[in-house]
């Protein structure tokens, strides 16, 4: 990847449909990680609510107040920002070094990589593999840390695509390690709420974190708010001061932060919901199993089917009006990556991929 590449996502491409001729209303998503049983219904009343006239609040204090509470820490260890991408770019602009390394811990979120590259960093992967389960070899891992001395090292857990997570004590040792460097450890958490069985709602990494690990979680994920793009990010309230500097003014929006509120005080809302998500993922997995296909799934209900040609197989099933996710971008060119839906939408899915194998 060039400094200057587009990066590849998932969702419904509206140009891509259109240059096919397909609707977009026509196609299904299951490219995206979201909660197919949101947004929840509070959410909706409160943007129904909403009057669009006054500028929102830059400070986002409501809402960081209302994090700080769910963390337990003060709102000024938190910025919130719009979406985790923006906070990932931020953080590259904020703490990058020209020509010092950016250590990726792949397959990975491609933003890590491309905000890296913007602040002309150099790119170092340590790679999991399918043939050992996706599974982070934490002293693999803390060797080339202590080789390459990483200004920043990105790590995802749990991981997209591959669902496999690392334990809270590993990811401390690894930014203590980082931090022997004069370095930062930037763990995504965006899914860590989507952990099957999870019966506290609250991060392990909330209690006594090192000064040098930054956080970066989603609001869009679990509610099912990715339109409104909304994450947060837990750091060192020097680091998040550091940070807040660079970003523009205004950038969450009063429809963010209002969203934002009314899910997190629908309490009932995640613990309703999750247990249906993984029963539509098992379900789902069953029936793509047997189609006679390798489903690959861990700690997160979103799982990856291999395939000869993981592009060819995500525009066949474009072409009957389900999306997936092509892993290429990921270096895996031969999966794809699909995320259950209501149990009437998987049924779709599996209809069509009867018809493409």
């Amino acid at each position: 990847m060039g400094a200057f590449d587009q990066v590849a996502h998932g969702a419904i491409d509206h140009a891509e449909c259109a240059a096919l001729g397909i609707a977009p209303e026509q196609v299904t998503d299951f490219s995206s990680n979201l909660n197919p049983f949101g947004p929840p219904s509070s959410v909706r009343a409160a943007l129904s609510a909403l009057d669009p006239a006054p500028y929102p609040d830059r400070s986002c204090l409501r809402l960081r107040m209302r994090l700080a509470h769910l963390h337990g820490c003060e709102p000024d260890r938190i910025l919130v920002g719009n979406g985790a991408n923006e906070l990932i770019h931020l953080i590259a602009h904020t703490l990058a070094r020209p020509h010092a390394t950016a250590l990726v811990i792949a397959p990975a979120y491609g933003e890590y990589e491309h905000a890296s590259r913007l602040h002309q960093m150099q790119i170092v992967e340590v790679r999991t593999q399918p043939e050992d389960g996706f599974r982070c070899d934490i002293t693999t891992l803390s060797a080339a840390i202590r080789r390459i001395n990483p200004r920043l090292t990105w790590l995802c857990a749990p991981n997209n695509p591959t669902g496999v997570s690392v334990e809270p004590a590993a990811i401390c040792d690894l930014a203590r390690l980082c931090a022997d460097c004069d370095g930062f450890l930037v763990v995504d958490r965006a899914y860590h709420a989507f952990q099957r069985g999870l019966r506290d709602l609250r991060d392990p990494l909330d209690e006594g974190s090192p000064p040098n690990l930054i956080r970066l979680y989603s609001l869009t994920k679990s509610y099912a708010l990715a339109g409104l793009r909304l994450g947060y990010l837990i750091a060192h309230p020097a680091i998040v001061a550091s940070i807040g500097r660079f970003q523009p003014a205004w950038s969450v929006n009063s429809a963010a932060q209002a969203a934002g509120l009314a899910a997190l005080a629908d309490t009932a809302f995640l613990p309703a919901t999750l247990p249906q998500v993984w029963s539509a993922s098992d379900d789902l997995e069953t029936g793509l199993r047997r189609l006679g296909l390798k489903v690959w799934r861990a700690a997160l209900p979103f799982m990856l089917v291999h395939c000869s040609n993981g592009a060819a197989v995500r525009m066949r099933l474009l072409q009957h009006g389900c999306v997936v996710r092509d892993c290429a971008s990921f270096g895996l060119p031969e999966w794809v990556r699909v995320a259950p839906r209501q149990p009437e939408e998987n049924a779709r899915l599996i209809d069509a991929w009867k018809e493409i194998v």
